[in-house]
């Protein structure tokens, strides 16, 4: 049996899956919450913001299952997240109406974020249109993320971007920053994936991607802060380059570093995934000097 070395973003191997199998021989009468929950507590695995990671935990485990390396207590009610279950009803998802125009008669844009609960309306909608228009489809996102509806003038619905946890392991985007694997632990919180971009299929306008990518970066730049008290310095992507050229990205001055080796964000040993180009994005002039420091100083 072959243990990954990295699991969820963090570390991994015999160490951590005993402690896992034995908490579980002790404790099989504990419901998955409450395993995910102990687990966090055991590692004192938590988010910037101090709170138990217990969502990266019910993953992790349901990941170990997956493989037949652990066997979890049935399942006692519906995840909250959906994860792992049915995808968004296809009904909620928008239908087309065509929009073809100039980028002026659409400004001015705005981001609306929807992954509050108070938003689960208009939440629900961008998952139904993320999961029937985005070639990878989508599930609810487990963990940290920011998921924003782009408006135009009219409130019509434009776009749709998603931003989640940084890949743990990105040879050229860490040889480009230059931090070692420590500091890569320490301070990865800081870098944020945009994980989805979706322009509804039905709007043709001229530079609206490259626009809506520009007014991201500066948004997330307080959101992000706001919501999980921690500073983001640096954004990045995959974008598959057998699909696209990247041509957004670019003109939003986004940077490419080159293709992936088809290993997945967590870092298998075997290529798993189709080849991507890395692109990045810093946020502030001194990236590089937050991303090394000993700790995460607030943005300025």
């Amino acid at each position: 049996m072959q243990l990954p070395t990295i699991l969820q973003g963090r570390p991994f191997g015999s160490e951590q899956l005993a402690q896992i199998q034995s908490l579980l021989e002790q404790n099989g009468h504990w419901s998955r919450y409450r395993l995910s929950r102990e687990l966090t507590v055991l590692w004192n695995w938590r988010a910037a913001n101090a709170q138990l990671k217990d969502m990266a935990a019910r993953t992790l485990l349901l990941k170990l299952e997956e493989r037949g390396w652990i066997r979890l207590p049935p399942r006692r009610r519906a995840s909250p997240t959906r994860s792992g279950q049915a995808r968004t009803t296809p009904g909620l998802a928008l239908e087309p109406g065509p929009l073809a125009c100039s980028l002026a008669e659409l400004a001015p844009l705005r981001l609306r974020e929807v992954s509050g609960s108070q938003e689960r309306p208009l939440r629900a909608q961008l998952e139904a249109c993320l999961d029937r228009y985005h070639y990878l489809g989508y599930r609810s996102r487990v963990g940290q993320n920011l998921q924003y509806w782009v408006f135009d003038r009219h409130d019509r619905p434009l776009a749709a971007v998603v931003f989640g946890a940084a890949a743990w392991h990105c040879a050229p985007r860490d040889r480009w920053i230059g931090w070692s694997s420590a500091q890569r632990a320490r301070q990865l919180g800081a870098v944020v994936n945009n994980t989805r971009f979706l322009l509804l299929p039905w709007v043709q306008v001229r530079g609206l991607a490259s626009s809506i990518l520009g007014l991201a970066a500066r948004q997330i730049r307080h959101d992000w802060p706001r919501k999980y008290q921690q500073p983001v310095w640096l954004l990045e992507t995959f974008v598959d380059r057998q699909r696209f050229a990247g041509t957004c990205y670019r003109a939003a001055n986004w940077t490419c570093l080159g293709p992936t080796k088809g290993r997945g964000r967590q870092g298998p040993q075997e290529p798993s995934t189709s080849l991507k180009d890395i692109y990045v994005r810093p946020l502030h002039r001194n990236f590089r000097r937050h991303l090394t420091a000993a700790h995460s100083p607030n943005p300025s």
